[in-house]
């Protein structure tokens, strides 16, 4: 089998007729039946050919026609079969699937011919994460494409990362429990819809990061599972092949096969949809063989241990191969626990991925704005722990959808305090993600400082920014802040640059546990930028803060003025560096820190 399965396999239109080629190598006779012959497959058989594959020709039909497989199991059950390599399917909860040949002509070609020269860890990365269905109620992928990508470009992000597009029949798992993996959700719009709406973003310059689930697949009768009468896609072994969290398949990756079909689905998104990256889910559940199982119910590799070695050659299979087609890609991995090496280059026995969550720092951090600023002394180490490891891997800084649902409470709620702290805490978080080493990501909802958890049922509460809603000026002004956050960060390479180099990121104040105030300073590329941030309840005059440099300083951020919903209408905006050393460094100056802000500082002649 090759990279490119997808041109072999599944449906396609060619002359007057219809091509059908299914790997179902057990299988004692495989029909196709649709709506061209009364869903009787009687008479449309196919033939099995030495690789167990089956193929077959319905002459007289075309794109759009519905069809699945009658699959004679070697177990001798029947059962009707979605196509693995479906491009397009009806819209759930019907699960057909339909012909379709893409005839989109795309029209980011001054994208696509950059994008190779493009090292996304050394370029800005802020990322705005959405679900299509829920971003606004009732849009199609055509809508989206004038609503959602304009709004993304004037916040300033990078990057969409969408929640997974493929098929999916239950719309309550979010698409993370896949059916249709080669095919966009027909919820929204047929495929070049959605290829649309990639090209309006790359039109837009925001590149497209997909969510991907190699990890575990739905039980469905009609889909993956026992699809030949065997356990084809699944590991045979429960132990191996069924998830005990979700209730879901495990895709067996000791089959070549197997691992084809999710190598080429990789290709496939990359390729025929040029979407700019991928971040694989649950990466963390299919490295441990004993991940969420106890004693007696987890099998040891053959060294005795609990690392899945077949998932660890697949991962590097997976990076080494769509870096090397398609330079300039971020695949990002989900990945929870301590693994070494989860960025480190294939050559040198990584896993090879671009980035990886930092799940560590999203945990410290918004553990410790949880906790009243009056106690927040005893936890001041939960915003330094960080950086004894963020050298480590290439990171992102994830506030993902996975921090606001399930009884969480919104970013917003998170944080602790009455409204107003709440507000404040919130718009220093975002600062203090902004400016700390690692890309940026933000789950939609959490530039308005939504109050309610998210839910897929409904749209964000737009209506928060109404002018005569209650805190409608506190909503805006963080939605403000966010656009600004993103303008500075695009702005100054210190920022970006540098995220993954030792001297792209020092301490100056690390230890005042008293005033709970953080100071940093991020260099790169001859630039500077100091990150001052008092997370306590209280402002404090007269802090003396460490300069790299002489001579005036601006501030250019504070996310306690008034624009964003802070109190501050009348801030310094420049500061002269004196000769006092302090925080290490030659020079030093006064400001004032408003209660729970951040405080951003550039020399002001650049």
């Amino acid at each position: 089998m090759t990279r490119d399965l997808w041109r072999d396999l599944g449906a396609h239109v060619r002359d007057d007729g219809v091509t059908f080629a299914v790997w179902a190598p057990h299988a004692q006779d495989v029909q196709v039946l649709g709506d061209f012959n009364g869903w009787d497959g009687a008479g449309h058989g196919l033939a099995r050919d030495a690789d167990g594959v089956w193929r077959g020709r319905v002459d007289g039909i075309g794109d759009g026609a519905l069809y699945k497989y009658a699959v004679h199991g070697a177990d001798g059950v029947w059962r009707q079969k979605a196509d693995p390599f479906e491009a397009w399917a009806e819209v759930p909860p019907a699960n057909a699937s339909r012909v379709f040949t893409s005839r989109h002509e795309w029209s980011d070609d001054a994208w696509m011919s950059t994008r190779p020269a493009r090292r996304p860890w050394a370029e800005p990365m802020s990322v705005y994460e959405v679900h299509l269905g829920s971003w606004r109620r009732g849009l199609s992928y055509a809508e989206l494409a004038t609503t959602l990508v304009p709004y993304v470009a004037e916040r300033g992000f990078t990057h969409v990362e969408l929640m997974p597009v493929m098929e999916h029949p239950f719309g309550g798992s979010w698409g993370y429990q896949v059916t249709g993996y080669y095919a966009p959700t027909s919820r929204f719009g047929d495929p070049d819809d959605f290829r649309a709406l990639v090209d309006a973003f790359h039109t837009a310059g925001i590149g497209v990061i997909l969510d991907w689930v190699p990890a575990h697949f739905p039980r469905d009768e009609w889909a993956l599972g026992r699809f030949d009468g065997t356990a084809l896609y699944e590991h045979p072994d429960p132990r191996r092949g069924e998830h005990p969290d979700w209730g879901t398949y495990v895709f067996d990756l000791t089959k070549p096969e197997v691992r084809e079909f999710l190598l080429a689905n990789a290709f496939w998104w990359l390729e025929e949809f040029h979407v700019d990256g991928l971040r694989v889910d649950a990466v963390a559940s299919m490295l441990y063989l004993d991940y969420s199982r106890g004693p007696g119910d987890w099998v040891p590799n053959l060294h005795g241990g609990n690392i899945d070695l077949d998932a660890v050659s697949f991962f590097q299979e997976l990076n080494a191969s769509c870096y090397g087609r398609f330079p300039g890609i971020a695949m990002i991995a989900e990945e929870s626990t301590a693994y070494d090496g989860v960025t480190r280059d294939v050559a040198h026995g990584g896993l090879g991925f671009g980035f990886k969550w930092d799940l560590g720092w999203m945990h410290d951090t918004l553990g410790y704005l949880a906790t009243d600023p009056l106690f927040r002394g005893q936890d001041h180490h939960r915003l330094t722990f960080a950086t004894m490891y963020h050298h480590a891997e290439n990171f992102v800084l994830p506030l993902s959808h996975d921090e606001v649902v399930h009884g969480k409470g919104s970013l917003l709620t998170k944080m602790a305090g009455d409204d107003a702290q709440q507000f404040a805490s919130l718009r220093a978080l975002l600062a203090y993600q902004w400016s700390y080493p690692g890309k940026q990501l933000l789950f939609m909802g959490g530039e308005i400082a939504q109050e309610r958890e998210w839910s897929d049922e409904r749209s964000l509460d737009w209506d928060l920014l109404d002018t005569d809603a209650h805190d409608a000026t506190a909503h805006a002004g963080v939605q403000r802040l966010v656009s600004d956050l993103n303008a500075r960060y695009a702005a100054n390479p210190a920022l970006w640059s540098g995220d993954h180099s030792p001297g792209g990121f020092a301490w100056l104040e690390a230890d005042d546990a008293t005033h709970n105030v953080y100071a940093f300073v991020r260099r790169a590329d001859g630039r500077s930028l100091v990150c001052v941030a008092n997370m306590s309840g209280a402002t404090w005059d007269s802090y003396r803060v460490g300069l790299p440099t002489p001579g005036p300083w601006d501030v250019v951020m504070c996310t306690d003025d008034a624009a964003y919903g802070g109190a501050s209408t009348d801030p310094v905006r420049t500061l002269v560096a004196d000769e006092q050393p302090w925080h290490g460094q030659q020079h030093s100056a006064m400001l004032t820190l408003p209660a729970l802000s951040v405080t951003w500082l550039e020399r002001a002649d650049g």
